[in-house]
């Protein structure tokens, strides 16, 4: 079991290093900086320039960009914007260290099984396509009128990242506690459908960013005094701005009722009381901050917006785990996942 615990903290390290790479993609995003680094160099360009006619070269890549062209400026503005981007993507590469050689290292020492170990590996192999596909999108910088991320690239791109946390985060958790015990299996179906309504509702939230939508509509509950704003399908702004406040609100509302069941279930252990009410707290907090990112049309608060997302998923999924797979389903999991030569113990279950 310590060899359990051993490799689950190492997983839980790797969501945290990968909520820092959301947190550094979502900065570089807000202060525009997404399409400064037009050059790609996943092994060799960890080191950033270091004279003068390497800061030129990268310059003029960002030169024949479409935002440089619609808004030119100096080579010292433009390494204010480099840095963001640069830390970035060495944290990505930090990432893919930090992930390989220990991953190595447990696999030599026996301490994952081989099939734990090629689950592992599509997850890695997963975030490597996701870096792949962000470099081809900071690429549509260079096409004509193009100033920010595409949505229909941004967005899928983001909720690809958040695939990736969910898998790591559960595999995590099934080496830390492959059987959890829960006494009321009704609450699995409630938490489930709060898991997929808050990843549903990120993925809007992804389009107003990268749309601007909080540039319109800035009032709430009504949208410029309308239930339903005129010409809703007219502009993308006000479509994503809708759809996005709706399902906000319907996501909010299931989460509240299911940390209420859950808080108000005896049968459930002090850990999973906890875990409801945190549940509680982050998505009252993120509704908060949606309204305060809307009525003030704030870049900055919806970038904290952003964040918190990404706990209050963190949160629910981990919630989800605490009361167990079901029957099936955790004997697929156990055999799945168990390291080599771990007991294995009577299965449990609601």
């Amino acid at each position: 079991m310590k060899q359990n615990r051993a490799v689950s903290n190492w997983l839980f390290l790797l969501c945290i290093m990968l909520f820092g790479m959301v947190a550094g993609g979502g900065h570089a995003r807000t202060i525009g900086a997404s399409f400064v680094m037009q050059s790609w160099q996943p092994v060799t360009g960890f080191l950033p320039p270091m004279n003068a006619a390497a800061w030129a070269a990268q310059f003029a890549l960002f030169q024949k960009t479409s935002v440089y062209q619609a808004h030119p400026i100096d080579l010292a503005a433009y390494k204010a914007l480099f840095w963001p981007m640069f830390l970035d993507r060495d944290w990505g590469r930090l990432m893919a260290l930090v992930f390989l050689l220990p991953l190595g290292w447990f696999w030599w020492t026996k301490q994952v099984s081989s099939r734990l170990a090629l689950w592992l590996i599509c997850i890695f192999a997963a975030g490597g396509a996701q870096a792949l596909f962000g470099w081809v999108m900071v690429q549509t910088g260079l096409h004509p009128g193009v100033l920010t991320p595409p949505p229909l690239w941004a967005a899928p791109h983001f909720l690809a990242a958040m695939l990736i946390l969910c898998a790591l985060l559960w595999t995590a958790l099934s080496l830390r506690n492959p059987s959890p015990v829960c006494a009321a299996p009704y609450l699995r179906p409630w938490v489930s459908a709060s898991v997929l309504l808050v990843f549903l509702t990120m993925g809007f939230g992804a389009l107003v960013a990268t749309t601007n939508a909080i540039s319109v509509f800035n009032t709430f509950p009504l949208m410029d005094g309308r239930l339903v704003p005129v010409g809703l399908f007219a502009q993308t702004q006000a479509t994503v701005q809708f759809f996005h406040r709706a399902l906000a609100t319907v996501t909010a509302g299931m989460v509240l009722i299911t940390a209420v069941l859950g808080l108000r279930e005896a049968s459930l252990t002090q850990g999973q009381r906890d875990m409801f009410l945190a549940l509680a707290g982050l998505v009252a907090v993120q509704y908060l901050l949606g309204m305060a990112t809307i009525v003030l049309g704030s870049q900055k608060l919806g970038f904290i917006h952003e964040l918190n997302a990404v706990l209050l998923l963190a949160t629910a999924v981990a919630t989800r785990h605490s009361l167990g797979s079901g029957r099936f389903f955790e004997k697929k999991l156990r055999k799945k996942l168990l390291l080599q030569g771990s007991p294995v113990g009577e299965t449990r279950t609601g």
